[in-house]
């Protein structure tokens, strides 16, 4: 160790966690838990969209700039704030993370104006953008190199959860006891899930939150991977954050139908996660394209078949399969690819991810009040389409590289001749 608490190249805790593994499994539990939080939290508007049109008086496209403002927020503050947060102990940052989180939740449940649920939400994003920078660097730490990326992609099953248990449950209480139901129960459960966080997470032992470096540090290929995100979310949200009116107008189908439609798309989200966390350490390059392709399909199919309800409930599984696995590929990538540190790169990638959402929701309110709901999945599908086509042509672009990186194309994960650096512990 240096002077900083840092962990030097070559050593044996690079190879070795500082803590045990009932612990480092227990932290990836509440860590998985907060995603779940935050995900939902920020996904909730969608599935209530006409609930609090309706009781607050807007629009259903200003109530989609709930989710819009919501990302903005975390597009702008993740990377500064991860700066500015980066020396501070873990536990007690990610901790913070949930406090923000409870206490803007709980306004959000007692709003009684669109401006107030607007400035709370914004305060939940601040938190968000906080937590995702640091969590997926945080737990990977806690476990030895080989097994990181899996252990990133296994953190997105709590994400994934979101849309399949958080929203779907969300909307059946909002239809039951109106829309602040939801956000009241959430509040509790972030209340426990910070406790178990503060448990489970190591202490401070004095050095800096960000020292895990990437294994084979490529700029080019980071940058393309935010491009390719960009565009994947930026298509699938400007369909997905009107999903409901698309479902009830296209689709026929009854408000009851809402919440176990969006239960289907939402289970083929987590067999989405689950089934690329068993190849992303081995194929990179295919848990990325494979996705896209399928997403792709999905859109254009939920256009093409809008009107026929057995071929709509296919095409949101199609997409819910596609589109939940791109978060843990990509987050696996940049413990690869990442050109400096690891948390500062994953914040650049929280940035990008929520310039797609608020893109994503913004040109969908833009759709739905020009040609119509009914386009939407076509403009999802074509985004999605330019993506994958970035993908694919990553090999040829970057072919002269591949020998640099430790994780080709598509080819057996190698170890790369050097360690990576771990990322201090803070304390055991």
């Amino acid at each position: 160790m240096n002077d900083s608490g840092e962990s030097l190249p070559g050593g044996d805790a690079d190879h070795l966690p500082a803590v045990s593994r009932g612990r480092a499994v227990a932290a990836l539990v509440a860590l998985s838990t907060g995603a779940f939080c935050f995900v939902t939290a920020e996904l909730l508007p969608i599935g209530l969209l006409t609930l609090i049109a309706r009781d607050l008086d807007h629009t259903e496209s200003s109530i989609g700039l709930l989710v819009t403002g919501y990302a903005v927020v975390v597009m702008v503050a993740s990377v500064p704030l991860t700066r500015v947060t980066r020396r501070l102990p873990r536990r007690a940052l990610l901790g913070g993370t949930l406090a923000v989180f409870v206490l803007s939740t709980l306004v959000s449940a007692a709003a009684t104006d669109y401006t107030l649920l607007l400035v709370a939400r914004l305060f939940t994003a601040l938190g968000q953008a906080v937590f995702w920078s640091v969590a997926g660097p945080t737990v990977a730490s806690l476990f030895p190199p080989r097994v990181r990326g899996r252990v990133v992609s296994q953190l997105a099953i709590g994400a994934s959860l979101g849309p399949v248990l958080g929203v779907p449950a969300g909307l059946w209480l909002g239809q039951q006891t109106g829309w602040r139901t939801p956000f009241a129960v959430l509040t509790g459960l972030g209340v426990v899930t910070g406790l178990a966080m503060v448990a489970s997470l190591p202490g401070r032992t004095g050095g800096p939150i960000g020292s895990m470096r990437g294994t084979a540090p490529d700029a080019r290929r980071y940058a393309l991977l935010m491009v390719v995100t960009t565009l994947a979310v930026t298509g699938t949200l400007s369909a997905f954050t009107y999903i409901t009116p698309y479902l009830l107008r296209v689709g026929g189908f009854t408000p009851a139908a809402l919440g176990p439609l969006l239960l289907v798309n939402g289970v083929a989200g987590v067999i989405a996660v689950f089934s690329v966390s068993a190849f992303v350490d081995r194929r990179p390059w295919l848990s990325l394209t494979v996705p896209l392709a399928v997403t792709a399909v999905a859109w254009l199919a939920l256009y093409v078949f809008g009107t026929v309800q057995a071929a709509v409930v296919v095409a949101l599984a199609l997409a819910g399969l596609g589109f939940n696995a791109l978060p843990p590929a990509s987050g696996s990538r940049i413990l690869h690819v990442a050109p400096g540190r690891v948390d500062i790169a994953s914040a650049g990638a929280s940035s990008t991810f929520n310039i797609g959402i608020a893109s994503g929701s913004f040109f969908g309110g833009l759709l739905l009040a020009g040609p119509g709901v009914h386009i939407l999945p076509l403009f999802a599908a074509v985004l999605t389409a330019l993506a994958l086509a970035l993908m694919l042509a990553e090999p040829l672009l970057f072919r002269r590289d591949t020998s640099r990186d430790s994780s080709p194309a598509d080819g057996p994960r190698t170890e790369p001749a050097f360690p990576a650096r771990r990322v201090d512990q803070g304390g055991a």
